[in-house]
């Protein structure tokens, strides 16, 4: 293993801040759970409008360089944001990442930021992601490009993309993983509090989410109370037993809410549970559903 390995953030007027900021934590807490025995990476911002730059929401970053100045990467990684899909912006970053991705151990993006991957010519013929929102977009202006909308993140070759904001933090642990095994991987997920450390080929929109975005009243917070108990009893009675419910109005009120019974439901979390941990490391596999990490 290297003593260091650079990772070069693509900065700019107008990014998306978690989709650099998520990521860059990520790297820089391996580096405090490593420093006892060495720093594995060296995080710098490279700045593709100026040194300083503002995000989306507001937020001032100061780059460390401009792309032109950048030192030898071993990672690229492209926020996405509003900025990047301005014309002039987009093909500068795209013609860096010609320039330097021969280069480059690694060249990956986050969320909108496959635009300027897109433009660069580098993923023609390659899978890739992006945020679910865009993917339309994305792919009617690269069609050269087999965009996956529904993954977390995609890896072909030296290239990897990821879904929108927080996939960028599912993306940098899988590159953290990569580099020092899924231990550290782990350990660093849980120093951020990230729920479950999920692979790329999740979907985007999971099952829990589309439960909680149509629950209302006593169902608001059922779908993530059975994501946690998925080993335990949970039966029509016993969910409906939770809500308040007698059992005939609990399955009627389920079946219109969410098109389904509630043990279709049910053993759809528990094959995507499956799923996942058939997916995960040897090593991590078993973890049970409420101590995931």
């Amino acid at each position: 293993m290297k003593s260091w390995r650079a990772i070069g953030f693509v900065g700019f007027a107008g990014v998306t801040a978690l989709d650099l900021v998520g990521p860059l934590e990520v790297f820089a807490t391996a580096n405090t759970l490593m420093a006892e025995k060495t720093i594995p990476y060296a995080t710098i911002i490279l700045g593709a409008t100026g040194k300083t730059f503002a995000a989306e929401s507001g937020i001032a970053f100061h780059a460390d360089a401009l792309l032109n100045g950048a030192p030898v990467l071993d990672t690229i990684i492209v926020p996405g944001g509003a900025g990047l899909r301005i014309p002039t912006v987009c093909k500068k970053v795209a013609a860096w990442l010609r320039e330097r991705a021969p280069v480059t151990g690694r060249v990956t993006s986050v969320c909108t930021g496959v635009y300027a991957l897109a433009a660069s010519g580098l993923i023609d013929g390659r899978r890739a992601t992006t945020h679910w929102r865009f993917a339309a977009d994305a792919a009617r202006l690269h069609p050269q490009v087999n965009f996956h909308p529904d993954a977390i993140f995609v890896r072909d070759g030296p290239y990897a993309t990821s879904a929108g904001i927080t996939a960028g933090i599912d993306l940098a642990l899988a590159l953290v993983e990569e580099d020092l095994g899924s231990t550290l991987a782990l350990a660093v997920a849980r120093e951020l509090v990230v729920y479950v450390k999920r692979t790329g080929g999740q979907l985007q929109y999971s099952e829990p989410l589309r439960f909680q975005t149509r629950a209302t009243d006593g169902f608001a917070e059922l779908g993530t109370w059975m994501l946690a108990h998925l080993d335990g009893d949970l039966t029509t009675e016993c969910l409906a037993e939770r809500v308040g419910l007698s059992e005939r109005h609990f399955r009627r009120r389920f079946q219109a809410i969410f098109g389904a019974s509630p043990a279709q439901y049910v053993e759809r979390l528990r094959l995507d549970e499956g799923r996942r941990r058939l997916e995960a490391p040897g090593d991590v596999r078993f973890n049970c559903a409420s101590d995931r990490l």
